[in-house]
Order: structure tokens, then C-alpha cells, then sequence
């Protein structure tokens, strides 16, 4: 079993880089199509918002069964069964070539499927393989090779679809996934568990989910992650749009150490989403050394200016006009700023949830939550398709977000932490009684 922690990991970084840079191949193409005058700039919004949408629908559809699946079989084999189907539905895409952008959608989709058999054996199978007090570094490690795999996979997509023919791209693509699936047949079988049965796994994930929606705070919480998923995907599908036909990236020719190097349009587009990211890790670190866990005094504030910074971006185009930026340097700062509040928005809710819910069934609360921020990220597919049918532009569609979202902050009043609350009280001096003719003051509160 020792063998198993670092096949793995590599397994994992396989897939997660492959998972994004057969997106960017996907969309590249819209790039060049739109380009070329054969779609519309709302055709190209319209069609990235389905096909980043089909990778998070099956995490939504699938979820109870999935769950089911890797409770009851090893995890390797749902290791080795994932990959497989998403080596399958990246054959299916690539004979796109020859039968048209069916093929393409059908195949990402069932590359979604098989990303999401993966994904749960990935994290249930540390526990069989790793000692326990091993496991936070374990999974520390895990999450961080994952984060910096999907960073470089959508990049390193955008790339491959600059420099080479489309079938040569998923040539390259069915690879990366074969050699994850090797990785995966190396690894040591680990037990089965034929006790485990459907229909009641099936009610244990619904019956957790629906205790996580009565709970006063927890459902507030869980609102929060799902608000925060449904943003980040629609500024993610919009970046294409908006890379085109506002920054107008096709254009520009990068300054490199002083020189001037020709990036590919799509590689630059996919550096927004990179930029973005960057300031995301920054908020996470930032949130961790600010606030203690149950905190969440900060969030409805940094929703609100999370908020204005994505409608700042759709006003790139008027600040563009108006020679406030010359360059896109301004456009990177802005989107540093923007993920760094919003990696502050996240990180205080995941904890929250994480320390807050039973023990005893944090595994289905995590499953409860993914299944929760994927539908977020499916929403925010259809919102985004919706606006693009409605023949509302790239920097519209970022103004008409940050004010969706802000106002949806508002009703996000999460119940103060009783343990946060009892801690002020022992903390705090006697209070005097109250004068005669004077009002009690409620300390409830919300936050």
C-alpha cells in the first residue's frame, strides 16, 4: 500500500490537467470560428457557457450514485474505471473532426462523467492508504498538486490549440489520460465493501443534505459556497467573450523581458483565469492569518466588494476608452484584486462548514457541499447562456453579476456562532444593571 500514496498523486494531476486542458481545446476552437467570421460574438458566449457547463452536470445528476459506487467497490478500480471512461469520451470528442461539435459536446460530457466517478474515490481512498495522523498532510499535499494541475492544465490547453492541428491536441490528451489509467493499474488493490447498499446510501446523502439545509447557520453557509461557485464559473465563461471582443487580445503582441513574443490568443485568454486564480490563493492565505474559524463578521463585506470588482470589470472597455489603461496592466491588477476578496469570501465559509458539521458525517457533508457548488457552476452555465440569447455583451455581463451577487449578499445573514458568542460573553466584563426606564439590548444578533 505504501506505493499508493504517490501513484495517486501523480494519477490525480494527470486528470485534473487533462479535465481543463480538454476545455481550452474545446473553446479555442470557438476562438479561431469567431475569428474567422463563421459564429457571432453571442454564438461563441452562448456556446462556451454549454460546454463548461457539461463537465459540473453529471457531479450534480450522478452525485447519490456515485457515492454509492465508491463506497461499495475499491477505489482503485473507481481510480481505473473514471479514467477509462474519460479516455473514452475523449476519443468521442476527438472524431469531432469528422462528425461535427455534437461529437465534441457529447465526448466532454462523458469526460465529466468519468472525472466525477474519479473524484470521490480520490479523497475516500486516502484513509486505506495513508496512517492516520498522516492525513491532513496527505490531503494538504493532494489539494495543493490538484490546484496547480488546473491552473497549468487550462493554460498549457490554450497552448496546445494555438501550435497544433485539433486531432493532434486530443492525440496529446488521450495520452495524459492513458498514462493516468497506468498509474492507476500499478496501484495495490485495496478491499471492497459489498455490505454497503444502495438504497441506503442513497438516503444517507439526501437525508444529510436536507439536515445541512434545516440548520439555521449551515444553510446560510452552504448558500454562501454555492453563491460563490455560481460566480466564479459565470467569470470564468465570460472570460473568452470578453478577452475577444473587449480587451480585444487577438491584437496584442506581449512584451516579454523587453522583447516583444507572440503569444497565442487563446493562451492569453486563458492567463485571465490564471491571473485570477493568483489572487484567489492570495485571499485564501490572507483569510487563514485574519480570521478564526466560525468568524464570518467579513463576509457579507467582502461579498459586497467582490461585488463591485466584477462590475469594474465590465467597465474595462470605458477605463480602455478613457486611456486609464494603456495597457492590460491595470486589467491584471484588477483581477488579482478581485480573486484575492474572493478567496477571502470562500475560505472562512469552507471552514465554517468543516468544523461545524457532525464529525461523525463529514465525508456526506463535503458531498453535500460539492453537490451544492456544482449546481451553483450548472446555474451559472444557464444564466450566462441565457444572457448571451438575450444579446447582452461580455462587459454587460459582468455588471448585471456584481449586481446579482451583491444583492444577493445582502440576504446573506449568516446566525451568529454560539461557541464565538459564548467565548465574547466569558470575555467580556459584568454588565451593570440597567437603569430604571432604560431597554435591554438584544445580543443575538446576526452577522
Amino acid at each position: 500500500m505504501r506505493r499508493n500514496y504517490p501513484l495517486l498523486v501523480a494519477s490525480q494531476v494527470l486528470g485534473a490537467f487533462g479535465d481543463q486542458a480538454i476545455l481550452a481545446v474545446i473553446l479555442g476552437q470557438l476562438t479561431f470560428a469567431q475569428n474567422a467570421g463563421r459564429i457571432t460574438p453571442a454564438h461563441l458566449s452562448g456556446w462556451n457557457a454549454i460546454y463548461s457547463t457539461l463537465l459540473f452536470v453529471p457531479y450534480v445528476v450522478l452525485a447519490p450514485l456515485v457515492g454509492y459506487w465508491n463506497d461499495r467497490h475499491p477505489k482503485t478500480a473507481c481510480l481505473a474505471g473514471g479514467n477509462l471512461i474519460r479516455l473514452g469520451g475523449t476519443a468521442l470528442a476527438g472524431t469531432s473532426v469528422w462528425l461535427g461539435p455534437a461529437a465534441q459536446g457529447l465526448g466532454y460530457l462523458l469526460v465529466g462523467v468519468g472525472a466525477c466517478v474519479f473524484s470521490p474515490a480520490k479523497y475516500g481512498i486516502l484513509p486505506e492508504i495513508v496512517a492516520r495522523e498522516r492525513l491532513v498532510k496527505a490531503n494538504g499535499l493532494l489539494e495543493f498538486y490538484t490546484i496547480a494541475a488546473i491552473l497549468a492544465g487550462f493554460v498549457a490547453g490554450a497552448t496546445l490549440v494555438d501550435q497544433l492541428p485539433v486531432l493532434a491536441c486530443y492525440g496529446v490528451l488521450l495520452g495524459i489520460y492513458a498514462a493516468s489509467l497506468g498509474l492507476n493499474l500499478l496501484m495495490a488493490p485495496t478491499p471492497r465493501h459489498p455490505e454497503v447498499r444502495w438504497r441506503r446510501s442513497v438516503d444517507a446523502f439526501f437525508g444529510n443534505l436536507g439536515q445541512l439545509l434545516g440548520h439555521p447557520r449551515l444553510f446560510r453557509v452552504l448558500c454562501g459556497l454555492g453563491l460563490f461557485w455560481f460566480c466564479g464559473a459565470a467569470i470564468k465563461m465570460n472570460f473568452q467573450p470578453w478577452g475577444l471582443n473587449v480587451l480585444r487580445l487577438h491584437e496584442e503582441t506581449v512584451m516579454v523581458l523587453a522583447h516583444p513574443f507572440q503569444l497565442g490568443v487563446n493562451t492569453r485568454i486563458a492567463l485571465l483565469g490564471l491571473w485570477l486564480s493568483l489572487g484567489v490563493m492570495l485571499g485564501t492565505m490572507a483569510a487563514g492569518a485574519l480570521h478564526r474559524v466560525g468568524d464570518l463578521r467579513g463576509i457579507r463585506p467582502y461579498g459586497w466588494a467582490l461585488a463591485g470588482l466584477v462590475a469594474l470589470l465590465g467597465l474595462a472597455d470605458l477605463l480602455l476608452g478613457m486611456g486609464l489603461a494603456q495597457s492590460h496592466g491595470k486589467v491584471v491588477v484588477l483581477l488579482i484584486a478581485t480573486g484575492t476578496v474572493a478567496g477571502l469570501f470562500l475560505i472562512p465559509l469552507t471552514s465554517t462548514l468543516q468544523s461545524e458539521s457532525d464529525p461523525s458525517r463529514r465525508g456526506k457533508t463535503l458531498a453535500a457541499m460539492n453537490f451544492v457548488d456544482n449546481l451553483g457552476m450548472v446555474f451559472a452555465g444557464g444564466v450566462v447562456l441565457f444572457a448571451a440569447q438575450a444579446g447582452i455583451g461580455a462587459s454587460g455581463v459582468f455588471v448585471l453579476l456584481g449586481v446579482a451577487f451583491g444583492t444577493a449578499v445582502v440576504f446573506l445573514k449568516v446566525p451568529r456562532s454560539p461557541q464565538l458568542a459564548a467565548d465574547a460573553a466569558e470575555a467580556s466584563p459584568p454588565a451593570e444593571a440597567p437603569s430604571r426606564g432604560s431597554s435591554e439590548q438584544d445580543g443575538g444578533g446576526e452577522i
